[in-house]
């Protein structure tokens, strides 16, 4: 067992513990980072499989993420953009195909007006909303404990704008049914996006891609971190003195093979994992309620990887939608440079729990036939399939990002970045802007390294 002395351990080699480690190491600080997996990253990764270059996790930028441009530059990588022209397809509730282009979905001229009314009513209320505190909004507590779904219901009677308008919050972003989140983290998703009318835009929230993939911001930060970072490393205990001591006094972080003594700690992991720490003492009473009020959703992300990029000879950009379908969207994630063509699909929330009811065979065929109901039986027949599967992945359990339960948002929120002794709080689930994304990841680690550091220094 190694034994190490530092300023600052961190727990999770992930973007947020990452971005946290280097700016602390560039303050002065020594810092050792403890991941459970064998690699960087956490929930972005990238990796080959059958011969392709695969997104398993998070991987766009939008312009908007503003702390994640910056640190691609500063890293020397480069983006390029989605492909996204020619023609978009959708598919209606009674499962007519149609394809359009422009940003409005090919609805009945009523069903269209719906859809932007509601869109103006989240605009109006994500203005109204500080990301980092949206339970200070006058109206939290209303917000916070009626479902998204039955909120859109109680605006309008057109079902089909009330599911395409949840499509882009539920299935698309919280990955949840809209009947188990509030319209309070709906939202906060919108206002940390900057506004819903920035949501249901795929050419702004889904807007470029990492050069060689995402896991390389990760891969880059360990690389200068020289030697302080530590792979297949759980933490199993976290001790301090407790109540009765100070911040200061310290924190030992027992994982396996290494133990750290330092002055301060870093969960850098999502919410819902921090109860495969065992803490000593334990932690108190507000932090234990609130970890159980917050959950990750579930979504298949689907990968087929083709020949060519059929798509676009039929003059269709690969962008596909429809909230009634098996497969609620496609988007066209073909490598830069690659001759080939990718396609990468979302099966969400209970489509997604249908889905693993079936043996891998009979999945497969299901969701390839569902994005050929979008683009042709040529999406029948693809060279590589995959499936990312985060909520069977033991260090994640889940995907995209931890939200609330109904209610949980106003009543925990406040406490969600409080210290508990020496021990700080940093993941893109606790981020206001860039929530749930790679940026918000980056944002929460600098800022986590900015408290800490005013910590120590106010000490010394």
């Amino acid at each position: 067992m190694k034994t190490l002395e530092r300023d600052v351990v961190i727990i999770g080699a992930g973007p947020s513990g990452l971005t946290a480690a280097r700016t602390l190491k560039a303050a002065g600080l020594s810092v050792a980072v403890l991941e459970a997996r064998s690699r960087v990253g956490g929930r972005t990764w990238t990796d080959t499989i059958d011969g392709a270059m695969l997104e398993i996790g998070g991987q766009w930028v939008s312009p908007d993420q503003t702390a994640l441009i910056s640190l691609i530059d500063e890293l020397g990588l480069e983006t390029f953009e989605r492909y996204r022209a020619g023609e978009s397809v959708y598919i209606s509730p009674d499962g007519t195909r149609r394809t359009y282009t422009g940003e409005m979905f090919p609805v009945g001229e009523q069903t269209e007006k719906e859809m932007l009314r509601l869109i103006e009513l989240l605009d109006g209320l994500a203005a109204e909303t500080d990301p980092a505190a949206p339970w200070n909004h006058p109206r939290a507590r209303e917000l916070d404990t009626i479902s998204f779904h039955h909120w859109l219901r109680g605006q309008s009677s057109d079902e089909e704008a009330c599911n395409n308008i949840g499509l882009f919050v539920a299935g698309g972003m919280l990955t949840k049914p809209a009947h188990s989140f509030s319209v309070l983290q709906a939202v906060l998703m919108a206002a940390s996006a900057g506004s819903f009318s920035n949501l249901v835009d795929e050419d702004f929230i889904l807007d470029r891609r990492v050069a060689g993939g995402m896991q390389q911001v990760s891969e880059r930060i360990a690389a200068d971190l020289d030697g302080d970072v530590f792979l297949s490393a759980p933490v199993r205990f976290l001790r301090w003195p407790g109540e009765d001591g100070t911040a200061h006094d310290g924190v030992t972080a027992v994982a396996d093979n290494v133990t750290v003594h330092a002055r301060r700690a870093v969960m850098a992991v999502p919410p819902n994992l921090y109860s495969r720490v065992s803490f000593d003492p334990p932690l108190p009473r507000r932090q234990h309620q609130m970890h159980q009020h917050q959950s990750l959703g579930l979504v298949i992300k689907v990968h087929a990887v083709y020949s060519t990029p059929f798509w676009r000879r039929a003059g269709l950009s690969g962008t596909c939608f429809g909230a009634n379908e098996l497969v609620q969207e496609i988007y066209d994630n073909t490598n830069h440079g690659d001759p080939r063509g990718t396609l990468v699909g979302f099966v969400s929330d209970e489509k997604a729990d249908r889905m693993f009811e079936l043996t891998a065979d009979e999945r497969r065929r299901a969701i390839l036939e569902s994005m050929a109901g979008f683009l042709g039986d040529e999406a029948l027949t693809p060279e590589v399939y995959y499936e990312s599967d985060w909520g069977s992945e033991e260090w994640t359990r889940g995907a995209y990002a931890a939200s609330y339960d109904l209610g949980g948002l106003h009543r925990y929120g406040p406490d969600q970045l409080k210290p508990v002794g020496p021990i700080h709080w940093s993941s893109s689930d606790l981020a206001a802007e860039g929530y749930q994304h790679v940026d918000g990841a980056v944002r929460m680690g600098r800022l986590t390294a900015e408290r800490i550091l005013a910590e120590v220094r106010g000490q010394g």
